[in-house]
Order: structure tokens, then C-alpha cells, then sequence
């Protein structure tokens, strides 16, 4: 139940840097770069990535981007849409304007009608522009233990945290998780950035949780729910180590960028290469520009039909 063999990605037509999220994502970088370069290497990577979860026996089904719609952020779908194994769609409230252009009516026809969905629960109503809160951005699901974990920040309101969590049945752990932007501690905008739940262990920078209650918290459910935890540093946070996704290919196989690889420790590789499979790719320029990683770039597909 916590793995899924399919996804969906979006390919960028108009990727940009997004001054809008900028405001609270402190991993984008407004670097000079042409539009032609940008394009070219923003492509490499993404298909770069495709290709490497086809080889390892993920099914990914990529939608393209729409032309008439510049939506500079798309390359990130999970921010405005997760599907359930019960049958529901969800889609949210985003904290960007633009991003909101991002919700597609075709792509939720072609889920309803390939995976058998029956229902649309909709989280914008009555709060777009008020309240937000950003898919699986913003909510860590371990889905077989019905445990969800929340960093409260602008992008994450506990009121909608705590409406899925009665809507869905989850029992929610919220906390809040911090970065040192400029010797001024700032709220963590995503739980993604920081924590990645997988079938039998958690990678987490649990120095981002200053309050010690809310440290012991998640640690007390992450054991009580048997998952090994693999504490990261800031250091590899900001190198989008807690960005990770874990998803079933022929093997149980963890999605990470090269930049996350390689700030990992001899000793964490070792004991994530006895749990899982790896598929590690380069979306260097997606990460600089976009400030989001290969979690990111993935909405998982949970249906009916597997």
C-alpha cells in the first residue's frame, strides 16, 4: 500500500524560474541562463529521469506540457493533485498564483478513465488565495499505517492538514521544521524537503524540528510504525537528500537526484542499499532553477487498477 508501480510526470514546455514561490522557497536560484540552454538542459533531464525509472520497471505515463498555458512550475505536479486506493482524486490549494494554471481537466479525464477513480475531493473550494496546502508537498502519507506528517509553514495549513486527515481516516503529525536562510531561521516551505516516508524506514532532518516535543513525536511514530530512521543533516537537506521517493519497480526502488546521492554518507548508502534499489538521476538544472527535486517531479498514481 505505500508503494506504487505508476506515475505520472509532466513535460516542461515552459519551465522557468517561478518568482512567485520564490518567496518561500529558498532552494531556487535565479541564475543568468538563455532560454534556448535552459530549455534544452531542462529536457535532458527530464527524460534522462523517464527513462531510468522505465528501465527499472516503473510505469510512467508523461503528459505534455500545454502550450497555450505558461505555467513555469508544472515540471511538479504532486503539488496539485494526489490519488487514493479508494477511489479519489484530491486537488489543492496552492500558495502561487501561477501554479494554480497548472490543475488540468484532461489529465484528471484520462486518470478517472484509465484507473477506474470515482470521486474528486476539491480542498481549492472556498480557499484558494486563503488557505493552502500543497499535495504531497506539503503531507508526508505513510499510506499502510494511515499516519500522515505535516511541517505547519504558508504552503502547509493545519486546518486543511487536519480536514484530509478526518476526510481520509489518517492521524496527523504536525510539527514545525526550520532552515537558516541568511542567520534568520525561516519555516521549511515543504515537508518533502525534509523527510521521505518508504516502505520500511524514513529519511529525516530531524535538526530542522527545534521544539523538542515535536521531535519526540515523530520519532515515537516512526518507531512505533517499525520504520528505520535515517537521520540526514542540513547540509544534505539542502541538497535535496530528504527529497526522495520510493516507488516499485521490479524491485523496490528509491528515486533520488545525483545531488542527493552524493552528499549521502558511506554509511547511509550502505543501509539504504540493504533496503531498497536505487535510481539516481541528474536534474541539477531543475533543482538550481525550480528549487525542487526528483520528489517532486512525481505524482503517484494509487487506484482501483494496478
Amino acid at each position: 500500500m505505500q508503494l506504487t508501480n505508476n506515475i505520472f510526470m509532466i513535460k516542461p514546455m515552459h519551465f522557468a524560474f517561478n518568482h512567485e514561490t520564490s518567496e518561500n522557497n529558498f532552494y531556487q536560484k535565479n541564475i543568468t541562463i538563455s532560454d534556448k540552454k535552459l530549455n534544452r538542459d531542462v529536457l535532458i533531464e527530464f527524460d534522462g529521469m523517464v527513462n531510468q525509472l522505465l528501465e527499472k520497471g516503473v510505469n510512467v505515463k508523461v503528459f505534455e506540457d500545454k502550450e497555450s498555458i505558461v505555467t513555469p512550475d508544472s515540471i511538479f505536479p504532486n503539488n496539485w493533485i494526489s490519488t487514493h486506493k479508494s477511489g479519489e482524486i484530491v486537488l489543492y490549494p496552492m500558495y502561487a498564483s501561477n501554479r494554480r494554471l497548472e490543475v488540468r481537466t484532461d489529465i484528471i479525464e484520462k486518470l478517472i478513465k484509465d484507473y477506474n477513480f470515482s470521486k474528486i475531493i476539491d480542498f481549492r473550494k472556498e480557499n484558494e488565495g486563503k488557505k493552502f496546502l500543497e499535495g504531497t508537498g506539503s503531507m508526508i502519507l505513510d499510506r499502510k499505517n494511515k499516519i500522515l506528517y505535516a511541517s505547519v509553514s504558508e504552503r502547509t495549513n493545519k486546518e486543511l492538514v487536519n480536514q484530509f486527515s478526518k476526510e481520509f481516516g489518517y492521524s496527523s503529525v504536525l510539527f514545525n521544521s526550520y532552515q537558516k536562510i541568511n542567520n534568520t531561521l525561516s519555516p521549511i516551505y515543504h515537508t518533502n524537503v525534509m523527510m521521505s516516508v518508504c516502505s520500511d524506514f524514513c529519511v529525516i532532518c530531524l535538526d530542522s524540528i527545534d521544539d523538542l516535543n515535536q521531535k519526540k513525536n515523530v520519532i515515537l511514530s516512526l518507531e512505533k510504525s517499525r520504520k528505520k530512521i535515517i537521520d540526514i543533516s542540513q547540509e544534505q537537506k539542502n541538497n535535496f537528500a530528504g527529497n526522495m521517493l520510493q516507488l516499485q519497480g521490479k524491485y523496490k526502488t528509491l528515486v533520488m537526484s545525483s545531488s542527493a546521492f552524493n552528499v549521502l554518507s558511506t554509511d547511509q548508502k550502505k543501509l539504504l542499499e540493504s533496503m531498497t534499489d536505487f535510481a539516481i538521476c541528474n536534474v541539477e538544472t531543475i533543482e538550481k532553477i525550480g528549487g525542487g527535486s526528483t520528489r517532486c517531479m512525481i505524482a503517484e498514481i494509487f487506484s482501483y487498477v494496478e
